[in-house]
């Protein structure tokens, strides 16, 4: 097989009718439409180092924060901290309290005080 052809090899061809579009600008032939896939949520695994398990909390919350700063579809709420060879002991960072008009509290886990939605000027709610 010289050129990866055969004479005997099926050959497909799509013959174009009327110019090959109708009258709303799409091809006569084309595959069937596919049906959106339903959007998923997915996880990244940063690794750093730190000396123990407070420096790592906190180098976490400011990884975490730093990255919604720059990506804001970034699901803050959901971030949390393992150690590199224990995922099954992952911990929330932020504490994600539910408000009364249904916002998240975007403040640390097991934060003393109010609870507080995300932004400056958020809802405040909770037995400070």
């Amino acid at each position: 097989m010289r050129d990866n052809t055969s004479p005997y090899w099926r050959q497909r061809t799509v013959e174009r009718l009327g110019g090959g579009r109708d009258a709303g600008g799409a091809p006569l032939l084309a595959p069937p439409p596919r049906a959106a896939r339903p959007v998923r949520f997915y996880t990244v695994h940063l690794g750093f180092t730190a000396a123990g398990p407070a420096d790592a909390r906190e180098l976490a919350v400011g990884y975490a924060e730093a990255l919604s700063l720059l990506r804001p579809e970034l699901a803050l709420g959901a971030a949390a901290l393992s150690p590199a060879d224990a995922w099954h002991r992952a911990e929330r960072l932020f504490c994600g309290a539910v408000g009364p008009d249904g916002e998240r509290c975007a403040d640390v886990a097991e934060h003393p005080g109010f609870h507080h939605a995300a932004g400056p000027g958020g809802l405040g709610w909770g037995d400070g």
